[in-house]
């Protein structure tokens, strides 16, 4: 079953919930900040999706902005990348969609379609 990783409070994971609803595609709900993915879980989606690890930060929440991350990203390596996702859910780029062979960062409508609406 697709699994979708949101924040309760986030308007764009309320937004794609919506659109998953309207459309009767089933999901798994789990909360980013209280069961977000482990480091294993997140090189198995990151090797899933084909995206630039970059893709699976939250880039417009606090935890980034207070780390420093758009300046500190481009030359941290991986694993530390990984850690860091790993370490702490309001990182993670939501919605965090999982299928049986895709995972999709953040709500496009476009690019949910062509994935889930087959």
């Amino acid at each position: 079953m697709l699994q979708v990783y949101c924040y309760s409070r986030c308007t764009t994971c309320k937004k794609a919930l919506a659109w998953l609803d309207a459309r009767g595609v089933a999901y798994e709900l789990l909360d980013i900040k209280a069961d977000h993915p482990d480091e294993e879980t997140l090189r198995r989606y990151h090797a899933m999706s084909g995206l630039p690890l970059k893709r699976f930060f939250n880039t417009s929440g606090i935890p980034y902005r207070e780390l420093g991350l758009s300046k500190k990203l481009p030359d941290m390596p991986e694993d530390e990348q990984f850690r860091l996702l790993a370490g702490d859910g309001m990182l993670v780029k939501r919605p965090l969609v999982v299928g049986e062979d895709f995972v999709l960062t953040g709500f496009k409508e476009a690019e949910w379609a062509e994935k889930l609406l087959k």
